[in-house]
């Protein structure tokens, strides 16, 4: 995207840890200024440090972005420091786990233009895929600054209501822990059929890695794809079978994965709007 006009009024983020430092990164590989950044965050890494932008210095009177990438736990106080920000000069893009539209219409005012966004952590490597969905305030141009923006560490989605990031939550929010997961399962079965542990993680990873590459650039959906590897009677059709049973293969324990995630996601909303 052109950093132009952001360039010239400038970047805020409120908070700049992991998630915070991989899009600071794709920015400024993408041609934005670290003149034009300013970062709020009481305990910077070295990184941070490095990069020459704004920190922790006084806020520019009219940015024309302020990322929010604080915990959830502290946001309520941390939010405060923006403030003078809110009204609808400045489009407020939250990566903010958990929090709600309305707690940054709450104290930055109605008027505020608010894009929430739900990243995930592959956003790290560039592989990382983000829902976005706005107030009533945000026009469709803020819709397509956030996901330029967000655009630097992966694929970016639109959401058509608030109500669809908990779900987001739970698959792709909470999904690369499941994936994770399933590395260290597959790694652990390869062990117990005999192999040398390195050996039996470095496939697990390689293979997951590479099932996940070809499963984005091929044409043909992930069904038939499988069915490709599956031969009749064969080696994958054995293991199939015990994970698709219907009632004790992945597909259920998935679903009750996600709706656990799920509803998590909305007990924490919950609290946050009390």
């Amino acid at each position: 995207m052109r950093f132009d006009d952001i360039a010239r009024r400038g970047l805020v983020m409120l908070g700049c840890g992991k998630m915070g430092q991989a899009m600071l990164a794709g920015w400024l590989e993408s041609g934005l200024p670290a003149a034009s950044v300013w970062v709020l965050d009481p305990h910077p890494s070295d990184w941070l440090t490095a990069r020459g932008v704004h920190l922790n210095d006084r806020l520019p009177d009219d940015p024309a972005v302020a990322v929010v990438a604080v915990k959830p736990q502290v946001m309520a106080e941390a939010l405060g420091q923006l403030s003078p920000l809110g009204g609808g000069g400045c489009l407020v893009i939250s990566v903010a786990a958990g929090t709600p539209i309305a707690l940054f219409e709450k104290v930055l005012g109605k008027a505020t233009r608010v894009i929430r966004a739900m990243p995930n952590t592959p956003a790290a490597v560039g592989k990382g895929i983000t829902a976005i969905v706005g107030n009533a305030a945000a026009g469709a141009a803020d819709a397509d600054i956030a996901e330029g923006l967000l655009s630097a560490v992966g694929q970016v989605v639109r959401l058509s209501d608030e109500a669809q990031i908990d779900a987001v939550t739970g698959v792709s929010g909470s999904g690369p822990a499941y994936v994770f997961y399933m590395i260290e399962a597959l790694a652990a079965a390869g062990r117990a059929e005999g192999l040398p542990d390195d050996m039996a993680m470095q496939l697990a990873k390689a293979t997951v890695a590479g099932a996940g590459a070809l499963a984005e650039v091929a044409d043909e959906p992930p069904e038939q794809l499988r069915r490709n590897v599956t031969s009749p009677n064969g080696t994958t059709q054995a293991g199939l079978e015990v994970l698709m049973d219907e009632e004790t293969g992945l597909a259920p324990l998935m679903r009750a994965t996600v709706a656990a995630a799920a509803a998590r996601a909305r007990e924490l909303t919950r609290e946050l709007k009390g």
